[in-house]
């Protein structure tokens, strides 16, 4: 089973340690082919609603509501269930790097999910 759970910008090149990629992007990263980006799946349900996202706009004053609110929509749109099917799925994989392409490196989407997959991973 995977038991490291990465975030990695879609920018960045690919590494041999990246293990089972997925981009977590509700939008497909500007300016990069489907073949440059080396994922396995383009989760994009994992994604924070456009409505959540426009709102947000990577402010950093609004990332403890920002984390409230992507929580709340995580848990309506149910998707624990495809969290623990990439899991699954990545079950012989060194790790699993949730691929996002804001550039904020600590006020993204992908920060909160690597707390759901960890915190799904140890129950």
């Amino acid at each position: 089973m995977a038991h490291e759970i990465r975030i990695k910008r879609a920018y960045e090149p690919q590494a041999r340690g990246d293990g089972y990629r997925v981009l977590v992007d509700r939008v497909w990263p500007r300016g990069l082919r489907k073949e440059d980006l080396h994922v396995k799946l383009w989760a994009k349900e994992l994604g924070p609603s456009t409505e959540l996202r426009q709102w947000f706009g990577h402010d950093p004053k609004r990332w403890k509501q920002f984390v409230e609110r992507y929580k709340t929509e995580l848990k309506d749109r149910n998707c624990e269930a495809q969290i623990r099917n990439i899991i699954a799925d990545a079950k012989d994989a060194p790790a699993i790097t949730l691929v996002y392409s804001a550039k904020d490196e600590e006020h993204n989407q992908a920060v909160v999910l690597r707390d759901t997959f960890q915190r799904l991973l140890t129950r």
